[in-house]
């Protein structure tokens, strides 16, 4: 049973994701649009991705609210997956080792993140009128998840040796669910389960952003339309 979600998910997650960077990549940008000050070399477009990336530097100059907690919210993300490995791979890289600690921590703030953002889209009413039922519900998810890891590492401990044995045969033999000693090993379930609906819908929400932000014309284009004439794939043929 845990095999086959985990096949399902991960097809599904894979599919919908390139599916969608396919129309990205295939959809015409008959203008030259890059929101300016923009870069006027192709290297500079890629400092630009970079920034946009790593700082959220567009978000940083129109919602400071929303940019704290983005950049707290993904930053411990970040921290937390690479924690993570130690269930998928064996031996466990010697990195992943002093990261213990620092990832529980970091699942903390992801928590609180994600928290910060939820009351934002509650309080102000500019925020909660855009706001669609979607991202709530991306939100809740999210938050879930966290709470759900925060509470295996501090209340309902789980039997990790078991766990950590299921997800390394995972991929190679049909396991069933992990066995429900416990009220951690059920909280571990629960934990999995979010996990793979988060997978599951997310190259079908608005998470895509995670891929779509380097199709954006606003963001990869070189502003040089004097140097250079801008003409869309689809239309040099008749050009």
């Amino acid at each position: 049973m845990l095999t086959f979600l985990a096949y399902f998910v991960a097809t599904v997650f894979l599919v919908g994701f390139l599916s969608r960077i396919f129309v990205y990549a295939r959809s015409p940008a008959p203008l030259k649009i890059p929101t300016t000050p923009a870069p006027t070399t192709r290297l500079g477009v890629v400092w630009r991705l970079f920034t946009e990336v790593v700082f959220f530097n567009s978000l940083f100059k129109s919602d400071k609210l929303a940019w704290a907690g983005g950049l707290a919210f993904h930053a411990a993300m970040a921290v937390v997956l690479i924690r993570h490995a130690r269930y998928f791979v064996d031996p466990m890289p010697a990195f992943v080792g002093p990261l213990q600690i620092i990832g529980i921590v970091a699942g903390v703030v992801m928590a609180a993140a994600l928290a910060f953002l939820l009351l934002r889209r509650l309080v102000f009413e500019r925020v909660r009128h855009i706001s669609s039922r979607a991202d709530y519900w991306i939100l809740f998810l999210l938050l879930g998840i966290a709470l759900s890891g925060l509470l295996m590492d501090f209340v309902l401990r789980p039997n990790i040796v078991a766990i950590k044995t299921q997800l390394l045969t995972m991929w190679s033999s049909v396991t069933g669910l992990p066995p429900l000693n416990s009220a951690g090993d059920v909280m571990f379930l629960l934990h999995l389960l979010l996990v793979g609906a988060l997978l599951v819908i997310f190259p079908f929400s608005k998470l895509m952003h995670a891929g779509g932000l380097f199709f954006s014309p606003t963001r990869n284009q070189v502003d040089n339309p004097r140097e250079k004439r801008h003409v869309a794939p689809w239309a040099k043929a008749l050009d």
